[in-house]
């Protein structure tokens, strides 16, 4: 299958819409009428198109530079409300074990028992609680990260990108969603000091979320 196919993995089920005047409709915002009507017509069946999709995340290594990576293999379920988007919610299941950072020696330490301990913990849940929109194209989405056997609650901003029909037909609608943890909270404490001071691996860990989804058909 070809980098720009397309491939669908993850389904996006619809919720019922409430009236435009229900609790939590939109409030007026810089993007205006146009905007707001645009975000209403995202209501419906969705699918995510993980090859044009990344879930992600980045940390300070050494105090000097940064590492990124990515887990291949998840999940997820989102619903979303174009009239009350406080109804919409969102869930998704990471497979630990697919992460990948470019070096399987840093890799396999990620899934050991320093970290992930994959073999007892295969799996990393985030489960949405809430969702507020706050104007323009932002979001606020609250919801409980699971890593290991702790659950914490955790606050993404959730960007809309757009939406648009691309050359093959489909729908598209792109958004992307970022917060900061300190992984120590999941029990993530492993570290090294550093001659100088400081960590070899900080504990602020930034997750980010790149998501294009595609409309389903019926």
């Amino acid at each position: 299958m070809g980098i720009f196919s397309r491939r669908q993995t993850a389904t996006i089920e619809p919720t019922s819409a409430g009236g435009s005047g229900a609790s939590g409709a939109y409030p007026s915002t810089g993007g205006g009428v146009a905007l707001d009507s645009a975000l209403r017509g995202l209501t419906g069946q969705w699918t995510i198109d993980r090859p044009h999709s990344r879930v992600g995340f980045s940390v300070r290594h050494a105090m000097v530079t940064t590492v990124r990576g990515a887990f291949a293999d998840y999940d997820s379920t989102l619903h979303f409300d174009g009239d009350r988007p406080s109804a919409s919610r969102a869930e998704i299941v990471i497979r630990v074990g697919s992460v990948d950072t470019g070096v399987e020696q840093r890799d396999a330490h990620l899934v050991g028992t320093d970290f992930f301990d994959a073999r007892r913990f295969p799996e990393m849940v985030f489960r949405s609680t809430s969702t507020v929109h706050e104007g323009g194209e932002t979001f606020r989405m609250t919801g409980d990260l699971t890593i290991r056997d702790v659950t914490r609650p955790v606050e993404l901003q959730l960007d809309y990108l757009g939406s648009v029909v691309d050359p093959f037909g489909f729908e598209r609608v792109g958004f992307d969603g970022t917060t900061t943890i300190d992984r120590t909270d999941w029990g993530l404490v492993y570290n090294q000091r550093l001659a100088a001071g400081g960590t070899m691996v900080s504990e602020k860990v930034r997750l980010q979320f790149d998501i294009s989804a595609i409309r389903a058909t019926s």
